[in-house]
């Protein structure tokens, strides 16, 4: 497993990436996470859809939750696109906030227990054991299209280009 340190800071302070540092043009790595059901849901499920995964550290902060509700309101609105809100939450946090602030429109998974999505895609923080904020855009065709990661994990994801992408695709 590879490290990377210098990408990212956390409050100001440098954290080292760990995984495999998926590409645009990659073929986007199979990974299972944990639904709200507590239910083993993979990417595979989604085959033929564009996904939009949208990483976060945790569900209990402002910046996590304006960040779901954002990708909530693209899923709504966006034919054939899925999302998936990833974290190492445990499933019964996203459920409790998904169903609290009416979210049905993403697909919360857990990475908790494998961290399979944090070390194949490299969001995992070493420092922290948290998965770092980020987006990936997956086409229908299973090729990465997009990678952020977000270089101060306390700001949001770049909405703007994930929807330019959507919208080309």
């Amino acid at each position: 497993m590879s490290e990377r340190t210098g990408l990212v800071t956390f409050a100001g302070n440098p954290v080292t990436l760990t995984g495999n540092a998926i590409k645009v043009g990659d073929k986007a790595p199979e990974f299972t996470g944990i639904d709200q059901s507590l239910q083993a849901v993979s990417l595979s499920a989604f085959k033929g859809k564009t996904v939009v995964v949208a990483i976060y550290p945790s569900i209990d902060t402002g910046i996590c939750q304006k960040q779901n509700h954002k990708f909530n309101e693209i899923a709504g609105s966006m034919k054939d696109v899925v999302v998936l809100s990833v974290s190492l939450d445990l499933p019964f946090a996203q459920k409790r906030y998904c169903a609290a602030e009416g979210l049905s429109n993403i697909v919360t998974l857990s990475d908790y227990k494998e961290r399979e999505f944090g070390q194949k895609y490299g969001y995992l923080i070493k420092e922290l054991a948290l998965l770092a904020r980020g987006t990936v855009v997956i086409d229908q065709e299973g090729i990465v299209r997009l990678v952020e990661i977000v270089p101060e994990i306390t700001t949001e994801p770049d909405y703007d280009a994930t929807l330019k992408l959507l919208k080309e695709l």
